[in-house]
Order: C-alpha cells, then structure tokens, then sequence
C-alpha cells in the first residue's frame, strides 16, 4: 500500500510546520473576528500559497479552515455573536454559561469539542478516502457529469432558503466558469477581448471579491465604532476530567454527525451544528436544560463544525467535488499548483495525499495546543473597532488580489464582483450556490463534452452503465424530494 512508503518525517519540515502554525493563529483571529469567518482567512491566505510547496500550501489552508470553525465559538461565547454561520447554535448555551461568570470554561468546552471532533474527521479521511477513490476509478465521464450534477442539485436546494434562487445562482455560477477558452476546442468564450479573462475569471479575484469586498461593504453600512468586548475576565481554558467525561457522548454524537454531513456537497458546518444540536436535545435525560448554559449544547455543534471539515475532504480527494465554498478554495489550491483532485491524484501525488490525510489530524493538534494557552489573548482582537479593522483587511485583500497575477485587472474584477455579491445577498441570493456551481463548472461541462464525444452524440450511454442508472435513480429521488419540499412549503404559507 502507498501509505506504507509514505514519509511522516515531510509532515515535520519547518515549511510544513510553519504554514499549519500560521494558518492556525489566523484562523483564530479571524474566526473570532464576527462577519468574517473562514471563507475570509482562507481568501486573504491564498495568495500565499503560490510560491509553497504543495503539501504546506493546502496545510496552511486546512489549519485557517479548522481553527476558524473554532474560533467562531469564541466570540459567540463571550459576546453572543456568532463569529462563523456555524457558531450560531453555540451560542445558546455558551453565552448562557459565559454569563454565569464561566467564559472560560464554556470555551475549553468547545475547544476540546473541536479538536476532538478534527480529529474523527481526519480518521474517517484516512479511512473512508482510498475505498471511495477505488469506487472512483471504476467510472468514467458519464458518472463524473451525473455526479457533478448531484453535486449542483443538492447545492441549489440546500444553501438558500428560496430554491428557486438557489437554481439561478446555480445557473449563474456554471455560466460564469464557462468564461475563457473552451475546454475541447480552445476558442475563446466571454473574453470581449481581454487577454486577462483567456484563463477564465481569476479564482483568486472572484474569491476576495464575493466573500471580501462584500463583507466590507456590509461591515461598512454597520456601526463602525463597533468594539466587540471590553472585558477579559474568567478568560482561562481550564476542564477537568469529570467535565470532559459528561460531555464525551455528546462529542462523539457530533462528530459522527458532522462527518457524515460533511460529505454530503452543499451542507456544510452550519446545517451539521444544527443536526448535532437537535440530536443532542432529543437523545439527552435533560433536554429541558438545553438553552440554559448546558455543556452538551456546547460540545455536540462544536465538535460537529470541525468533523464537517474532514467530511468535507473526502469527496474533494476521491471524486474532485468540493462540498463547500471554504473546500472550493482549498480546491483552487490544488489547481494553482498545477493538481486535478479526484481519483487519479492518489496514483499520481500519493506522498500529497496521505500527507494532507495524516497533516490534517496534525492541524486539530495544533490547534488545540494554540488554542489552549493563546485563545483569551486572542480575545483582544475583538476589542478593535471596525473604523481600524476594516482599512486592515481591506489592505491585505488588495495586495492579495494583485500579487497573485501582478494584474491590477484582477483587483477591478474583485471590487466589481463585491459589488454584484452585495445585490446577491441583499435579494437573497445564494453566493455559496454560485461559487460551488463555479468551481464545479469546468468538471460537469468538460465529463458531459466528453461522454457525448465517447457515444458519437447520444445520450444513451447515460442510461445503458450500471452505475449511470444508480446515479441517474438517486437525482430523479433529489428532484422529487425539491418538488415535494416546495409544495409543502407553499400550502403552508397559504394556510
């Protein structure tokens, strides 16, 4: 087996180790950070990662992913506010717990929740990985397309509230990766002349522009002055072990769950919490304490948010699908450095692989070691008010964006993208549609061109593969399911 020769020792080089340190702090601070999040971390990151090794490039990634979805938890703790979409369920019972004079111990509730649920979702990477890459290898452009268009169809109806908009952000999102040069042919499509956008729309520009420029111009409309704590006390991370052992089933329920949802594309951290939290409440003796500043209400979302993370991994490695928008840029990632996910990268980069698979169970370490002697310094991040904040991201954003191509045409597309983001969340849009279907586009078009190309133009040979069939079964039960929830819901608001 290739995880026989591969070699731990590339996991402890000082490249390595200092991009996970890096990530970890960052994430921290920006997870904590209420309105940005990890999506943000990992945008302002990314242009780093041109001049790294590959290995320590997605490792910085995978470390701002984990440890945002952690540091989420701590403004939502301390403050009430959510840090990350996910924290939000932590915050009915870690502020309860905070403002029992308990801060501290509400977070090292969830900083041992989050570690512990990386750490499952790291095992089920290294488990789960190779036998669904196997899967892989036995199907061929047509299953790729109808798992790509699984993929589309569990996005639209899962990240937005009105399915509908969740299509036409879909749709939006596949006509924008359909700009550059044509996959099979090579002409030109959507350029109107620029020799910038022959590539397609930079990843880089339309990542800071969607989750950058429009989370400034939101923050901008905000209170400025806005200094999110002020007082530092009962800060220490301090649990014993009677407290760990009465929170153990709900950690483990959690991550169970957020593994599981990880996997499945669209979902994300934020609906795992919430599946935690509720299965937590209804399997507990006290479910009447849920809300009151009970631990397991800490422990069960926390430990499901960063399990998501590991989940998430998996179909991006085996299939080349990413499961979330924070997944999609680690996904950019690869395709800097010149690597197609999917299948074929576990022949191809072997030693990449499983040192992502075993560096990533490293990122919950470091986190929790980071997190258990700096998290209350941290905290002091979170006494800058935005009028300071905001120029400093804005700063890095703008290097960023420029430095990844040396092309100010990058930074113009970011600021125009922001613009176009903003009317997307104000009319309700979803942005997490529109970037998955993006990143998704070249995949769905390209395995379709080909299949068609294969079958001399017919369609049968969509219908006539076994595993075609299966595929073809399990989207024709989704479109069911998206017609039936949508009638549900509109005889509900009509009674």
């Amino acid at each position: 087996m290739e995880i026989m020769n591969f070699d731990i020792g590339s996991l402890f080089s000082v490249s390595v180790l200092f991009a996970i340190v890096l990530g970890t702090f960052v994430g921290l601070i920006i997870g904590a950070l209420p309105g940005l999040g990890a999506v943000l971390a990992m945008v302002l990151l990314l242009p780093l990662t041109y001049n790294m090794e590959p290995l320590a490039a997605i490792l910085l990634l995978l470390s701002t992913y984990q440890a945002a979805e952690y540091g989420g938890s701590i403004s939502a703790i301390i403050l009430g506010i959510p840090g990350t979409p996910a924290a939000l369920v932590t915050v009915f019972d870690g502020n309860k717990l905070a403002r029992e004079g308990k801060p501290g111990k509400a977070i090292a509730y969830s900083l041992v929740a989050s570690s512990i649920g990386g750490l499952v979702g790291g095992l089920a990477l290294l488990f789960l990985s190779v036998p669904l890459a196997q899967f892989a290898s036995d199907i061929s452009s047509p299953e790729f397309f109808l798992i790509g268009l699984i993929g589309l169809l569990a996005i639209g109806a899962l990240s937005s509230e009105d399915v509908t908009k969740g299509y036409i952000s879909v749709i939006l999102g596949l006509m924008a990766g359909t700009v550059g040069l044509d996959v099979i042919t090579g002409e030109s499509r959507f350029t109107f002349g620029q020799i910038e956008l022959t590539e397609g729309i930079n990843l880089i520009a339309l990542l800071v522009g969607m989750f950058g420029f429009s989370e400034i111009f939101l923050l901008i409309s905000d209170n400025l002055h806005t200094k999110y704590i002020k007082d530092k006390k009962g800060l220490k991370t301090n649990l014993s072990f009677k407290n760990f052992k009465n929170v153990l089933k709900p950690i483990g329920l959690g991550s169970t769950i957020g593994t599981i949802i990880g996997i499945i594309p669209g979902m994300g951290a934020g609906p795992s919490a919430w599946f935690a939290y509720s299965a937590a409440k209804n399997l507990s003796k006290n479910p009447q304490k849920f809300g009151t500043g009970y631990p397991p209400g800490i422990t069960a979302p926390e430990s499901a948010n960063n399990a998501t993370v590991g989940g998430a991994l998996i179909p991006l490695l085996s299939l080349g699908i990413p499961g979330s928008p924070s997944i999609a840029i680690i996904m950019g990632a690869f395709i800097i450095h010149g690597i197609q996910p999917g299948p074929s990268v576990f022949v191809t980069n072997p030693n990449l692989v499983y040192g992502i698979i075993f560096g990533f169970i490293l990122t919950s370490i470091s986190m929790f070691i980071i997190g258990k002697f700096v998290t209350a310094s941290f905290t002091r991040v979170l006494m800058v008010p935005n009028t300071l904040l905001i120029p400093i991201v804005l700063t890095c954003m703008l290097i960023g964006t420029y430095t990844a191509r040396n092309a100010f045409f990058d930074v113009w597309v970011a600021l125009g993208i922001g613009v176009i983001t903003l009317l997307l969340i104000l009319f309700k849009y979803s942005v997490a549609s529109f970037i998955l279907a993006f990143v998704l586009s070249p995949i769905v078009e390209e395995s379709l061109r080909r299949a068609l190309l294969v079958s001399n133009g017919s369609y049968s040979i969509f219908f006539t593969r076994t595993y075609s069939i299966v595929l073809l079964c399990i989207i024709a039960l989704m479109i069911g399911a998206v017609i039936y929830r949508t009638i549900k819901k509109k005889k509900v608001s009509n009674s």
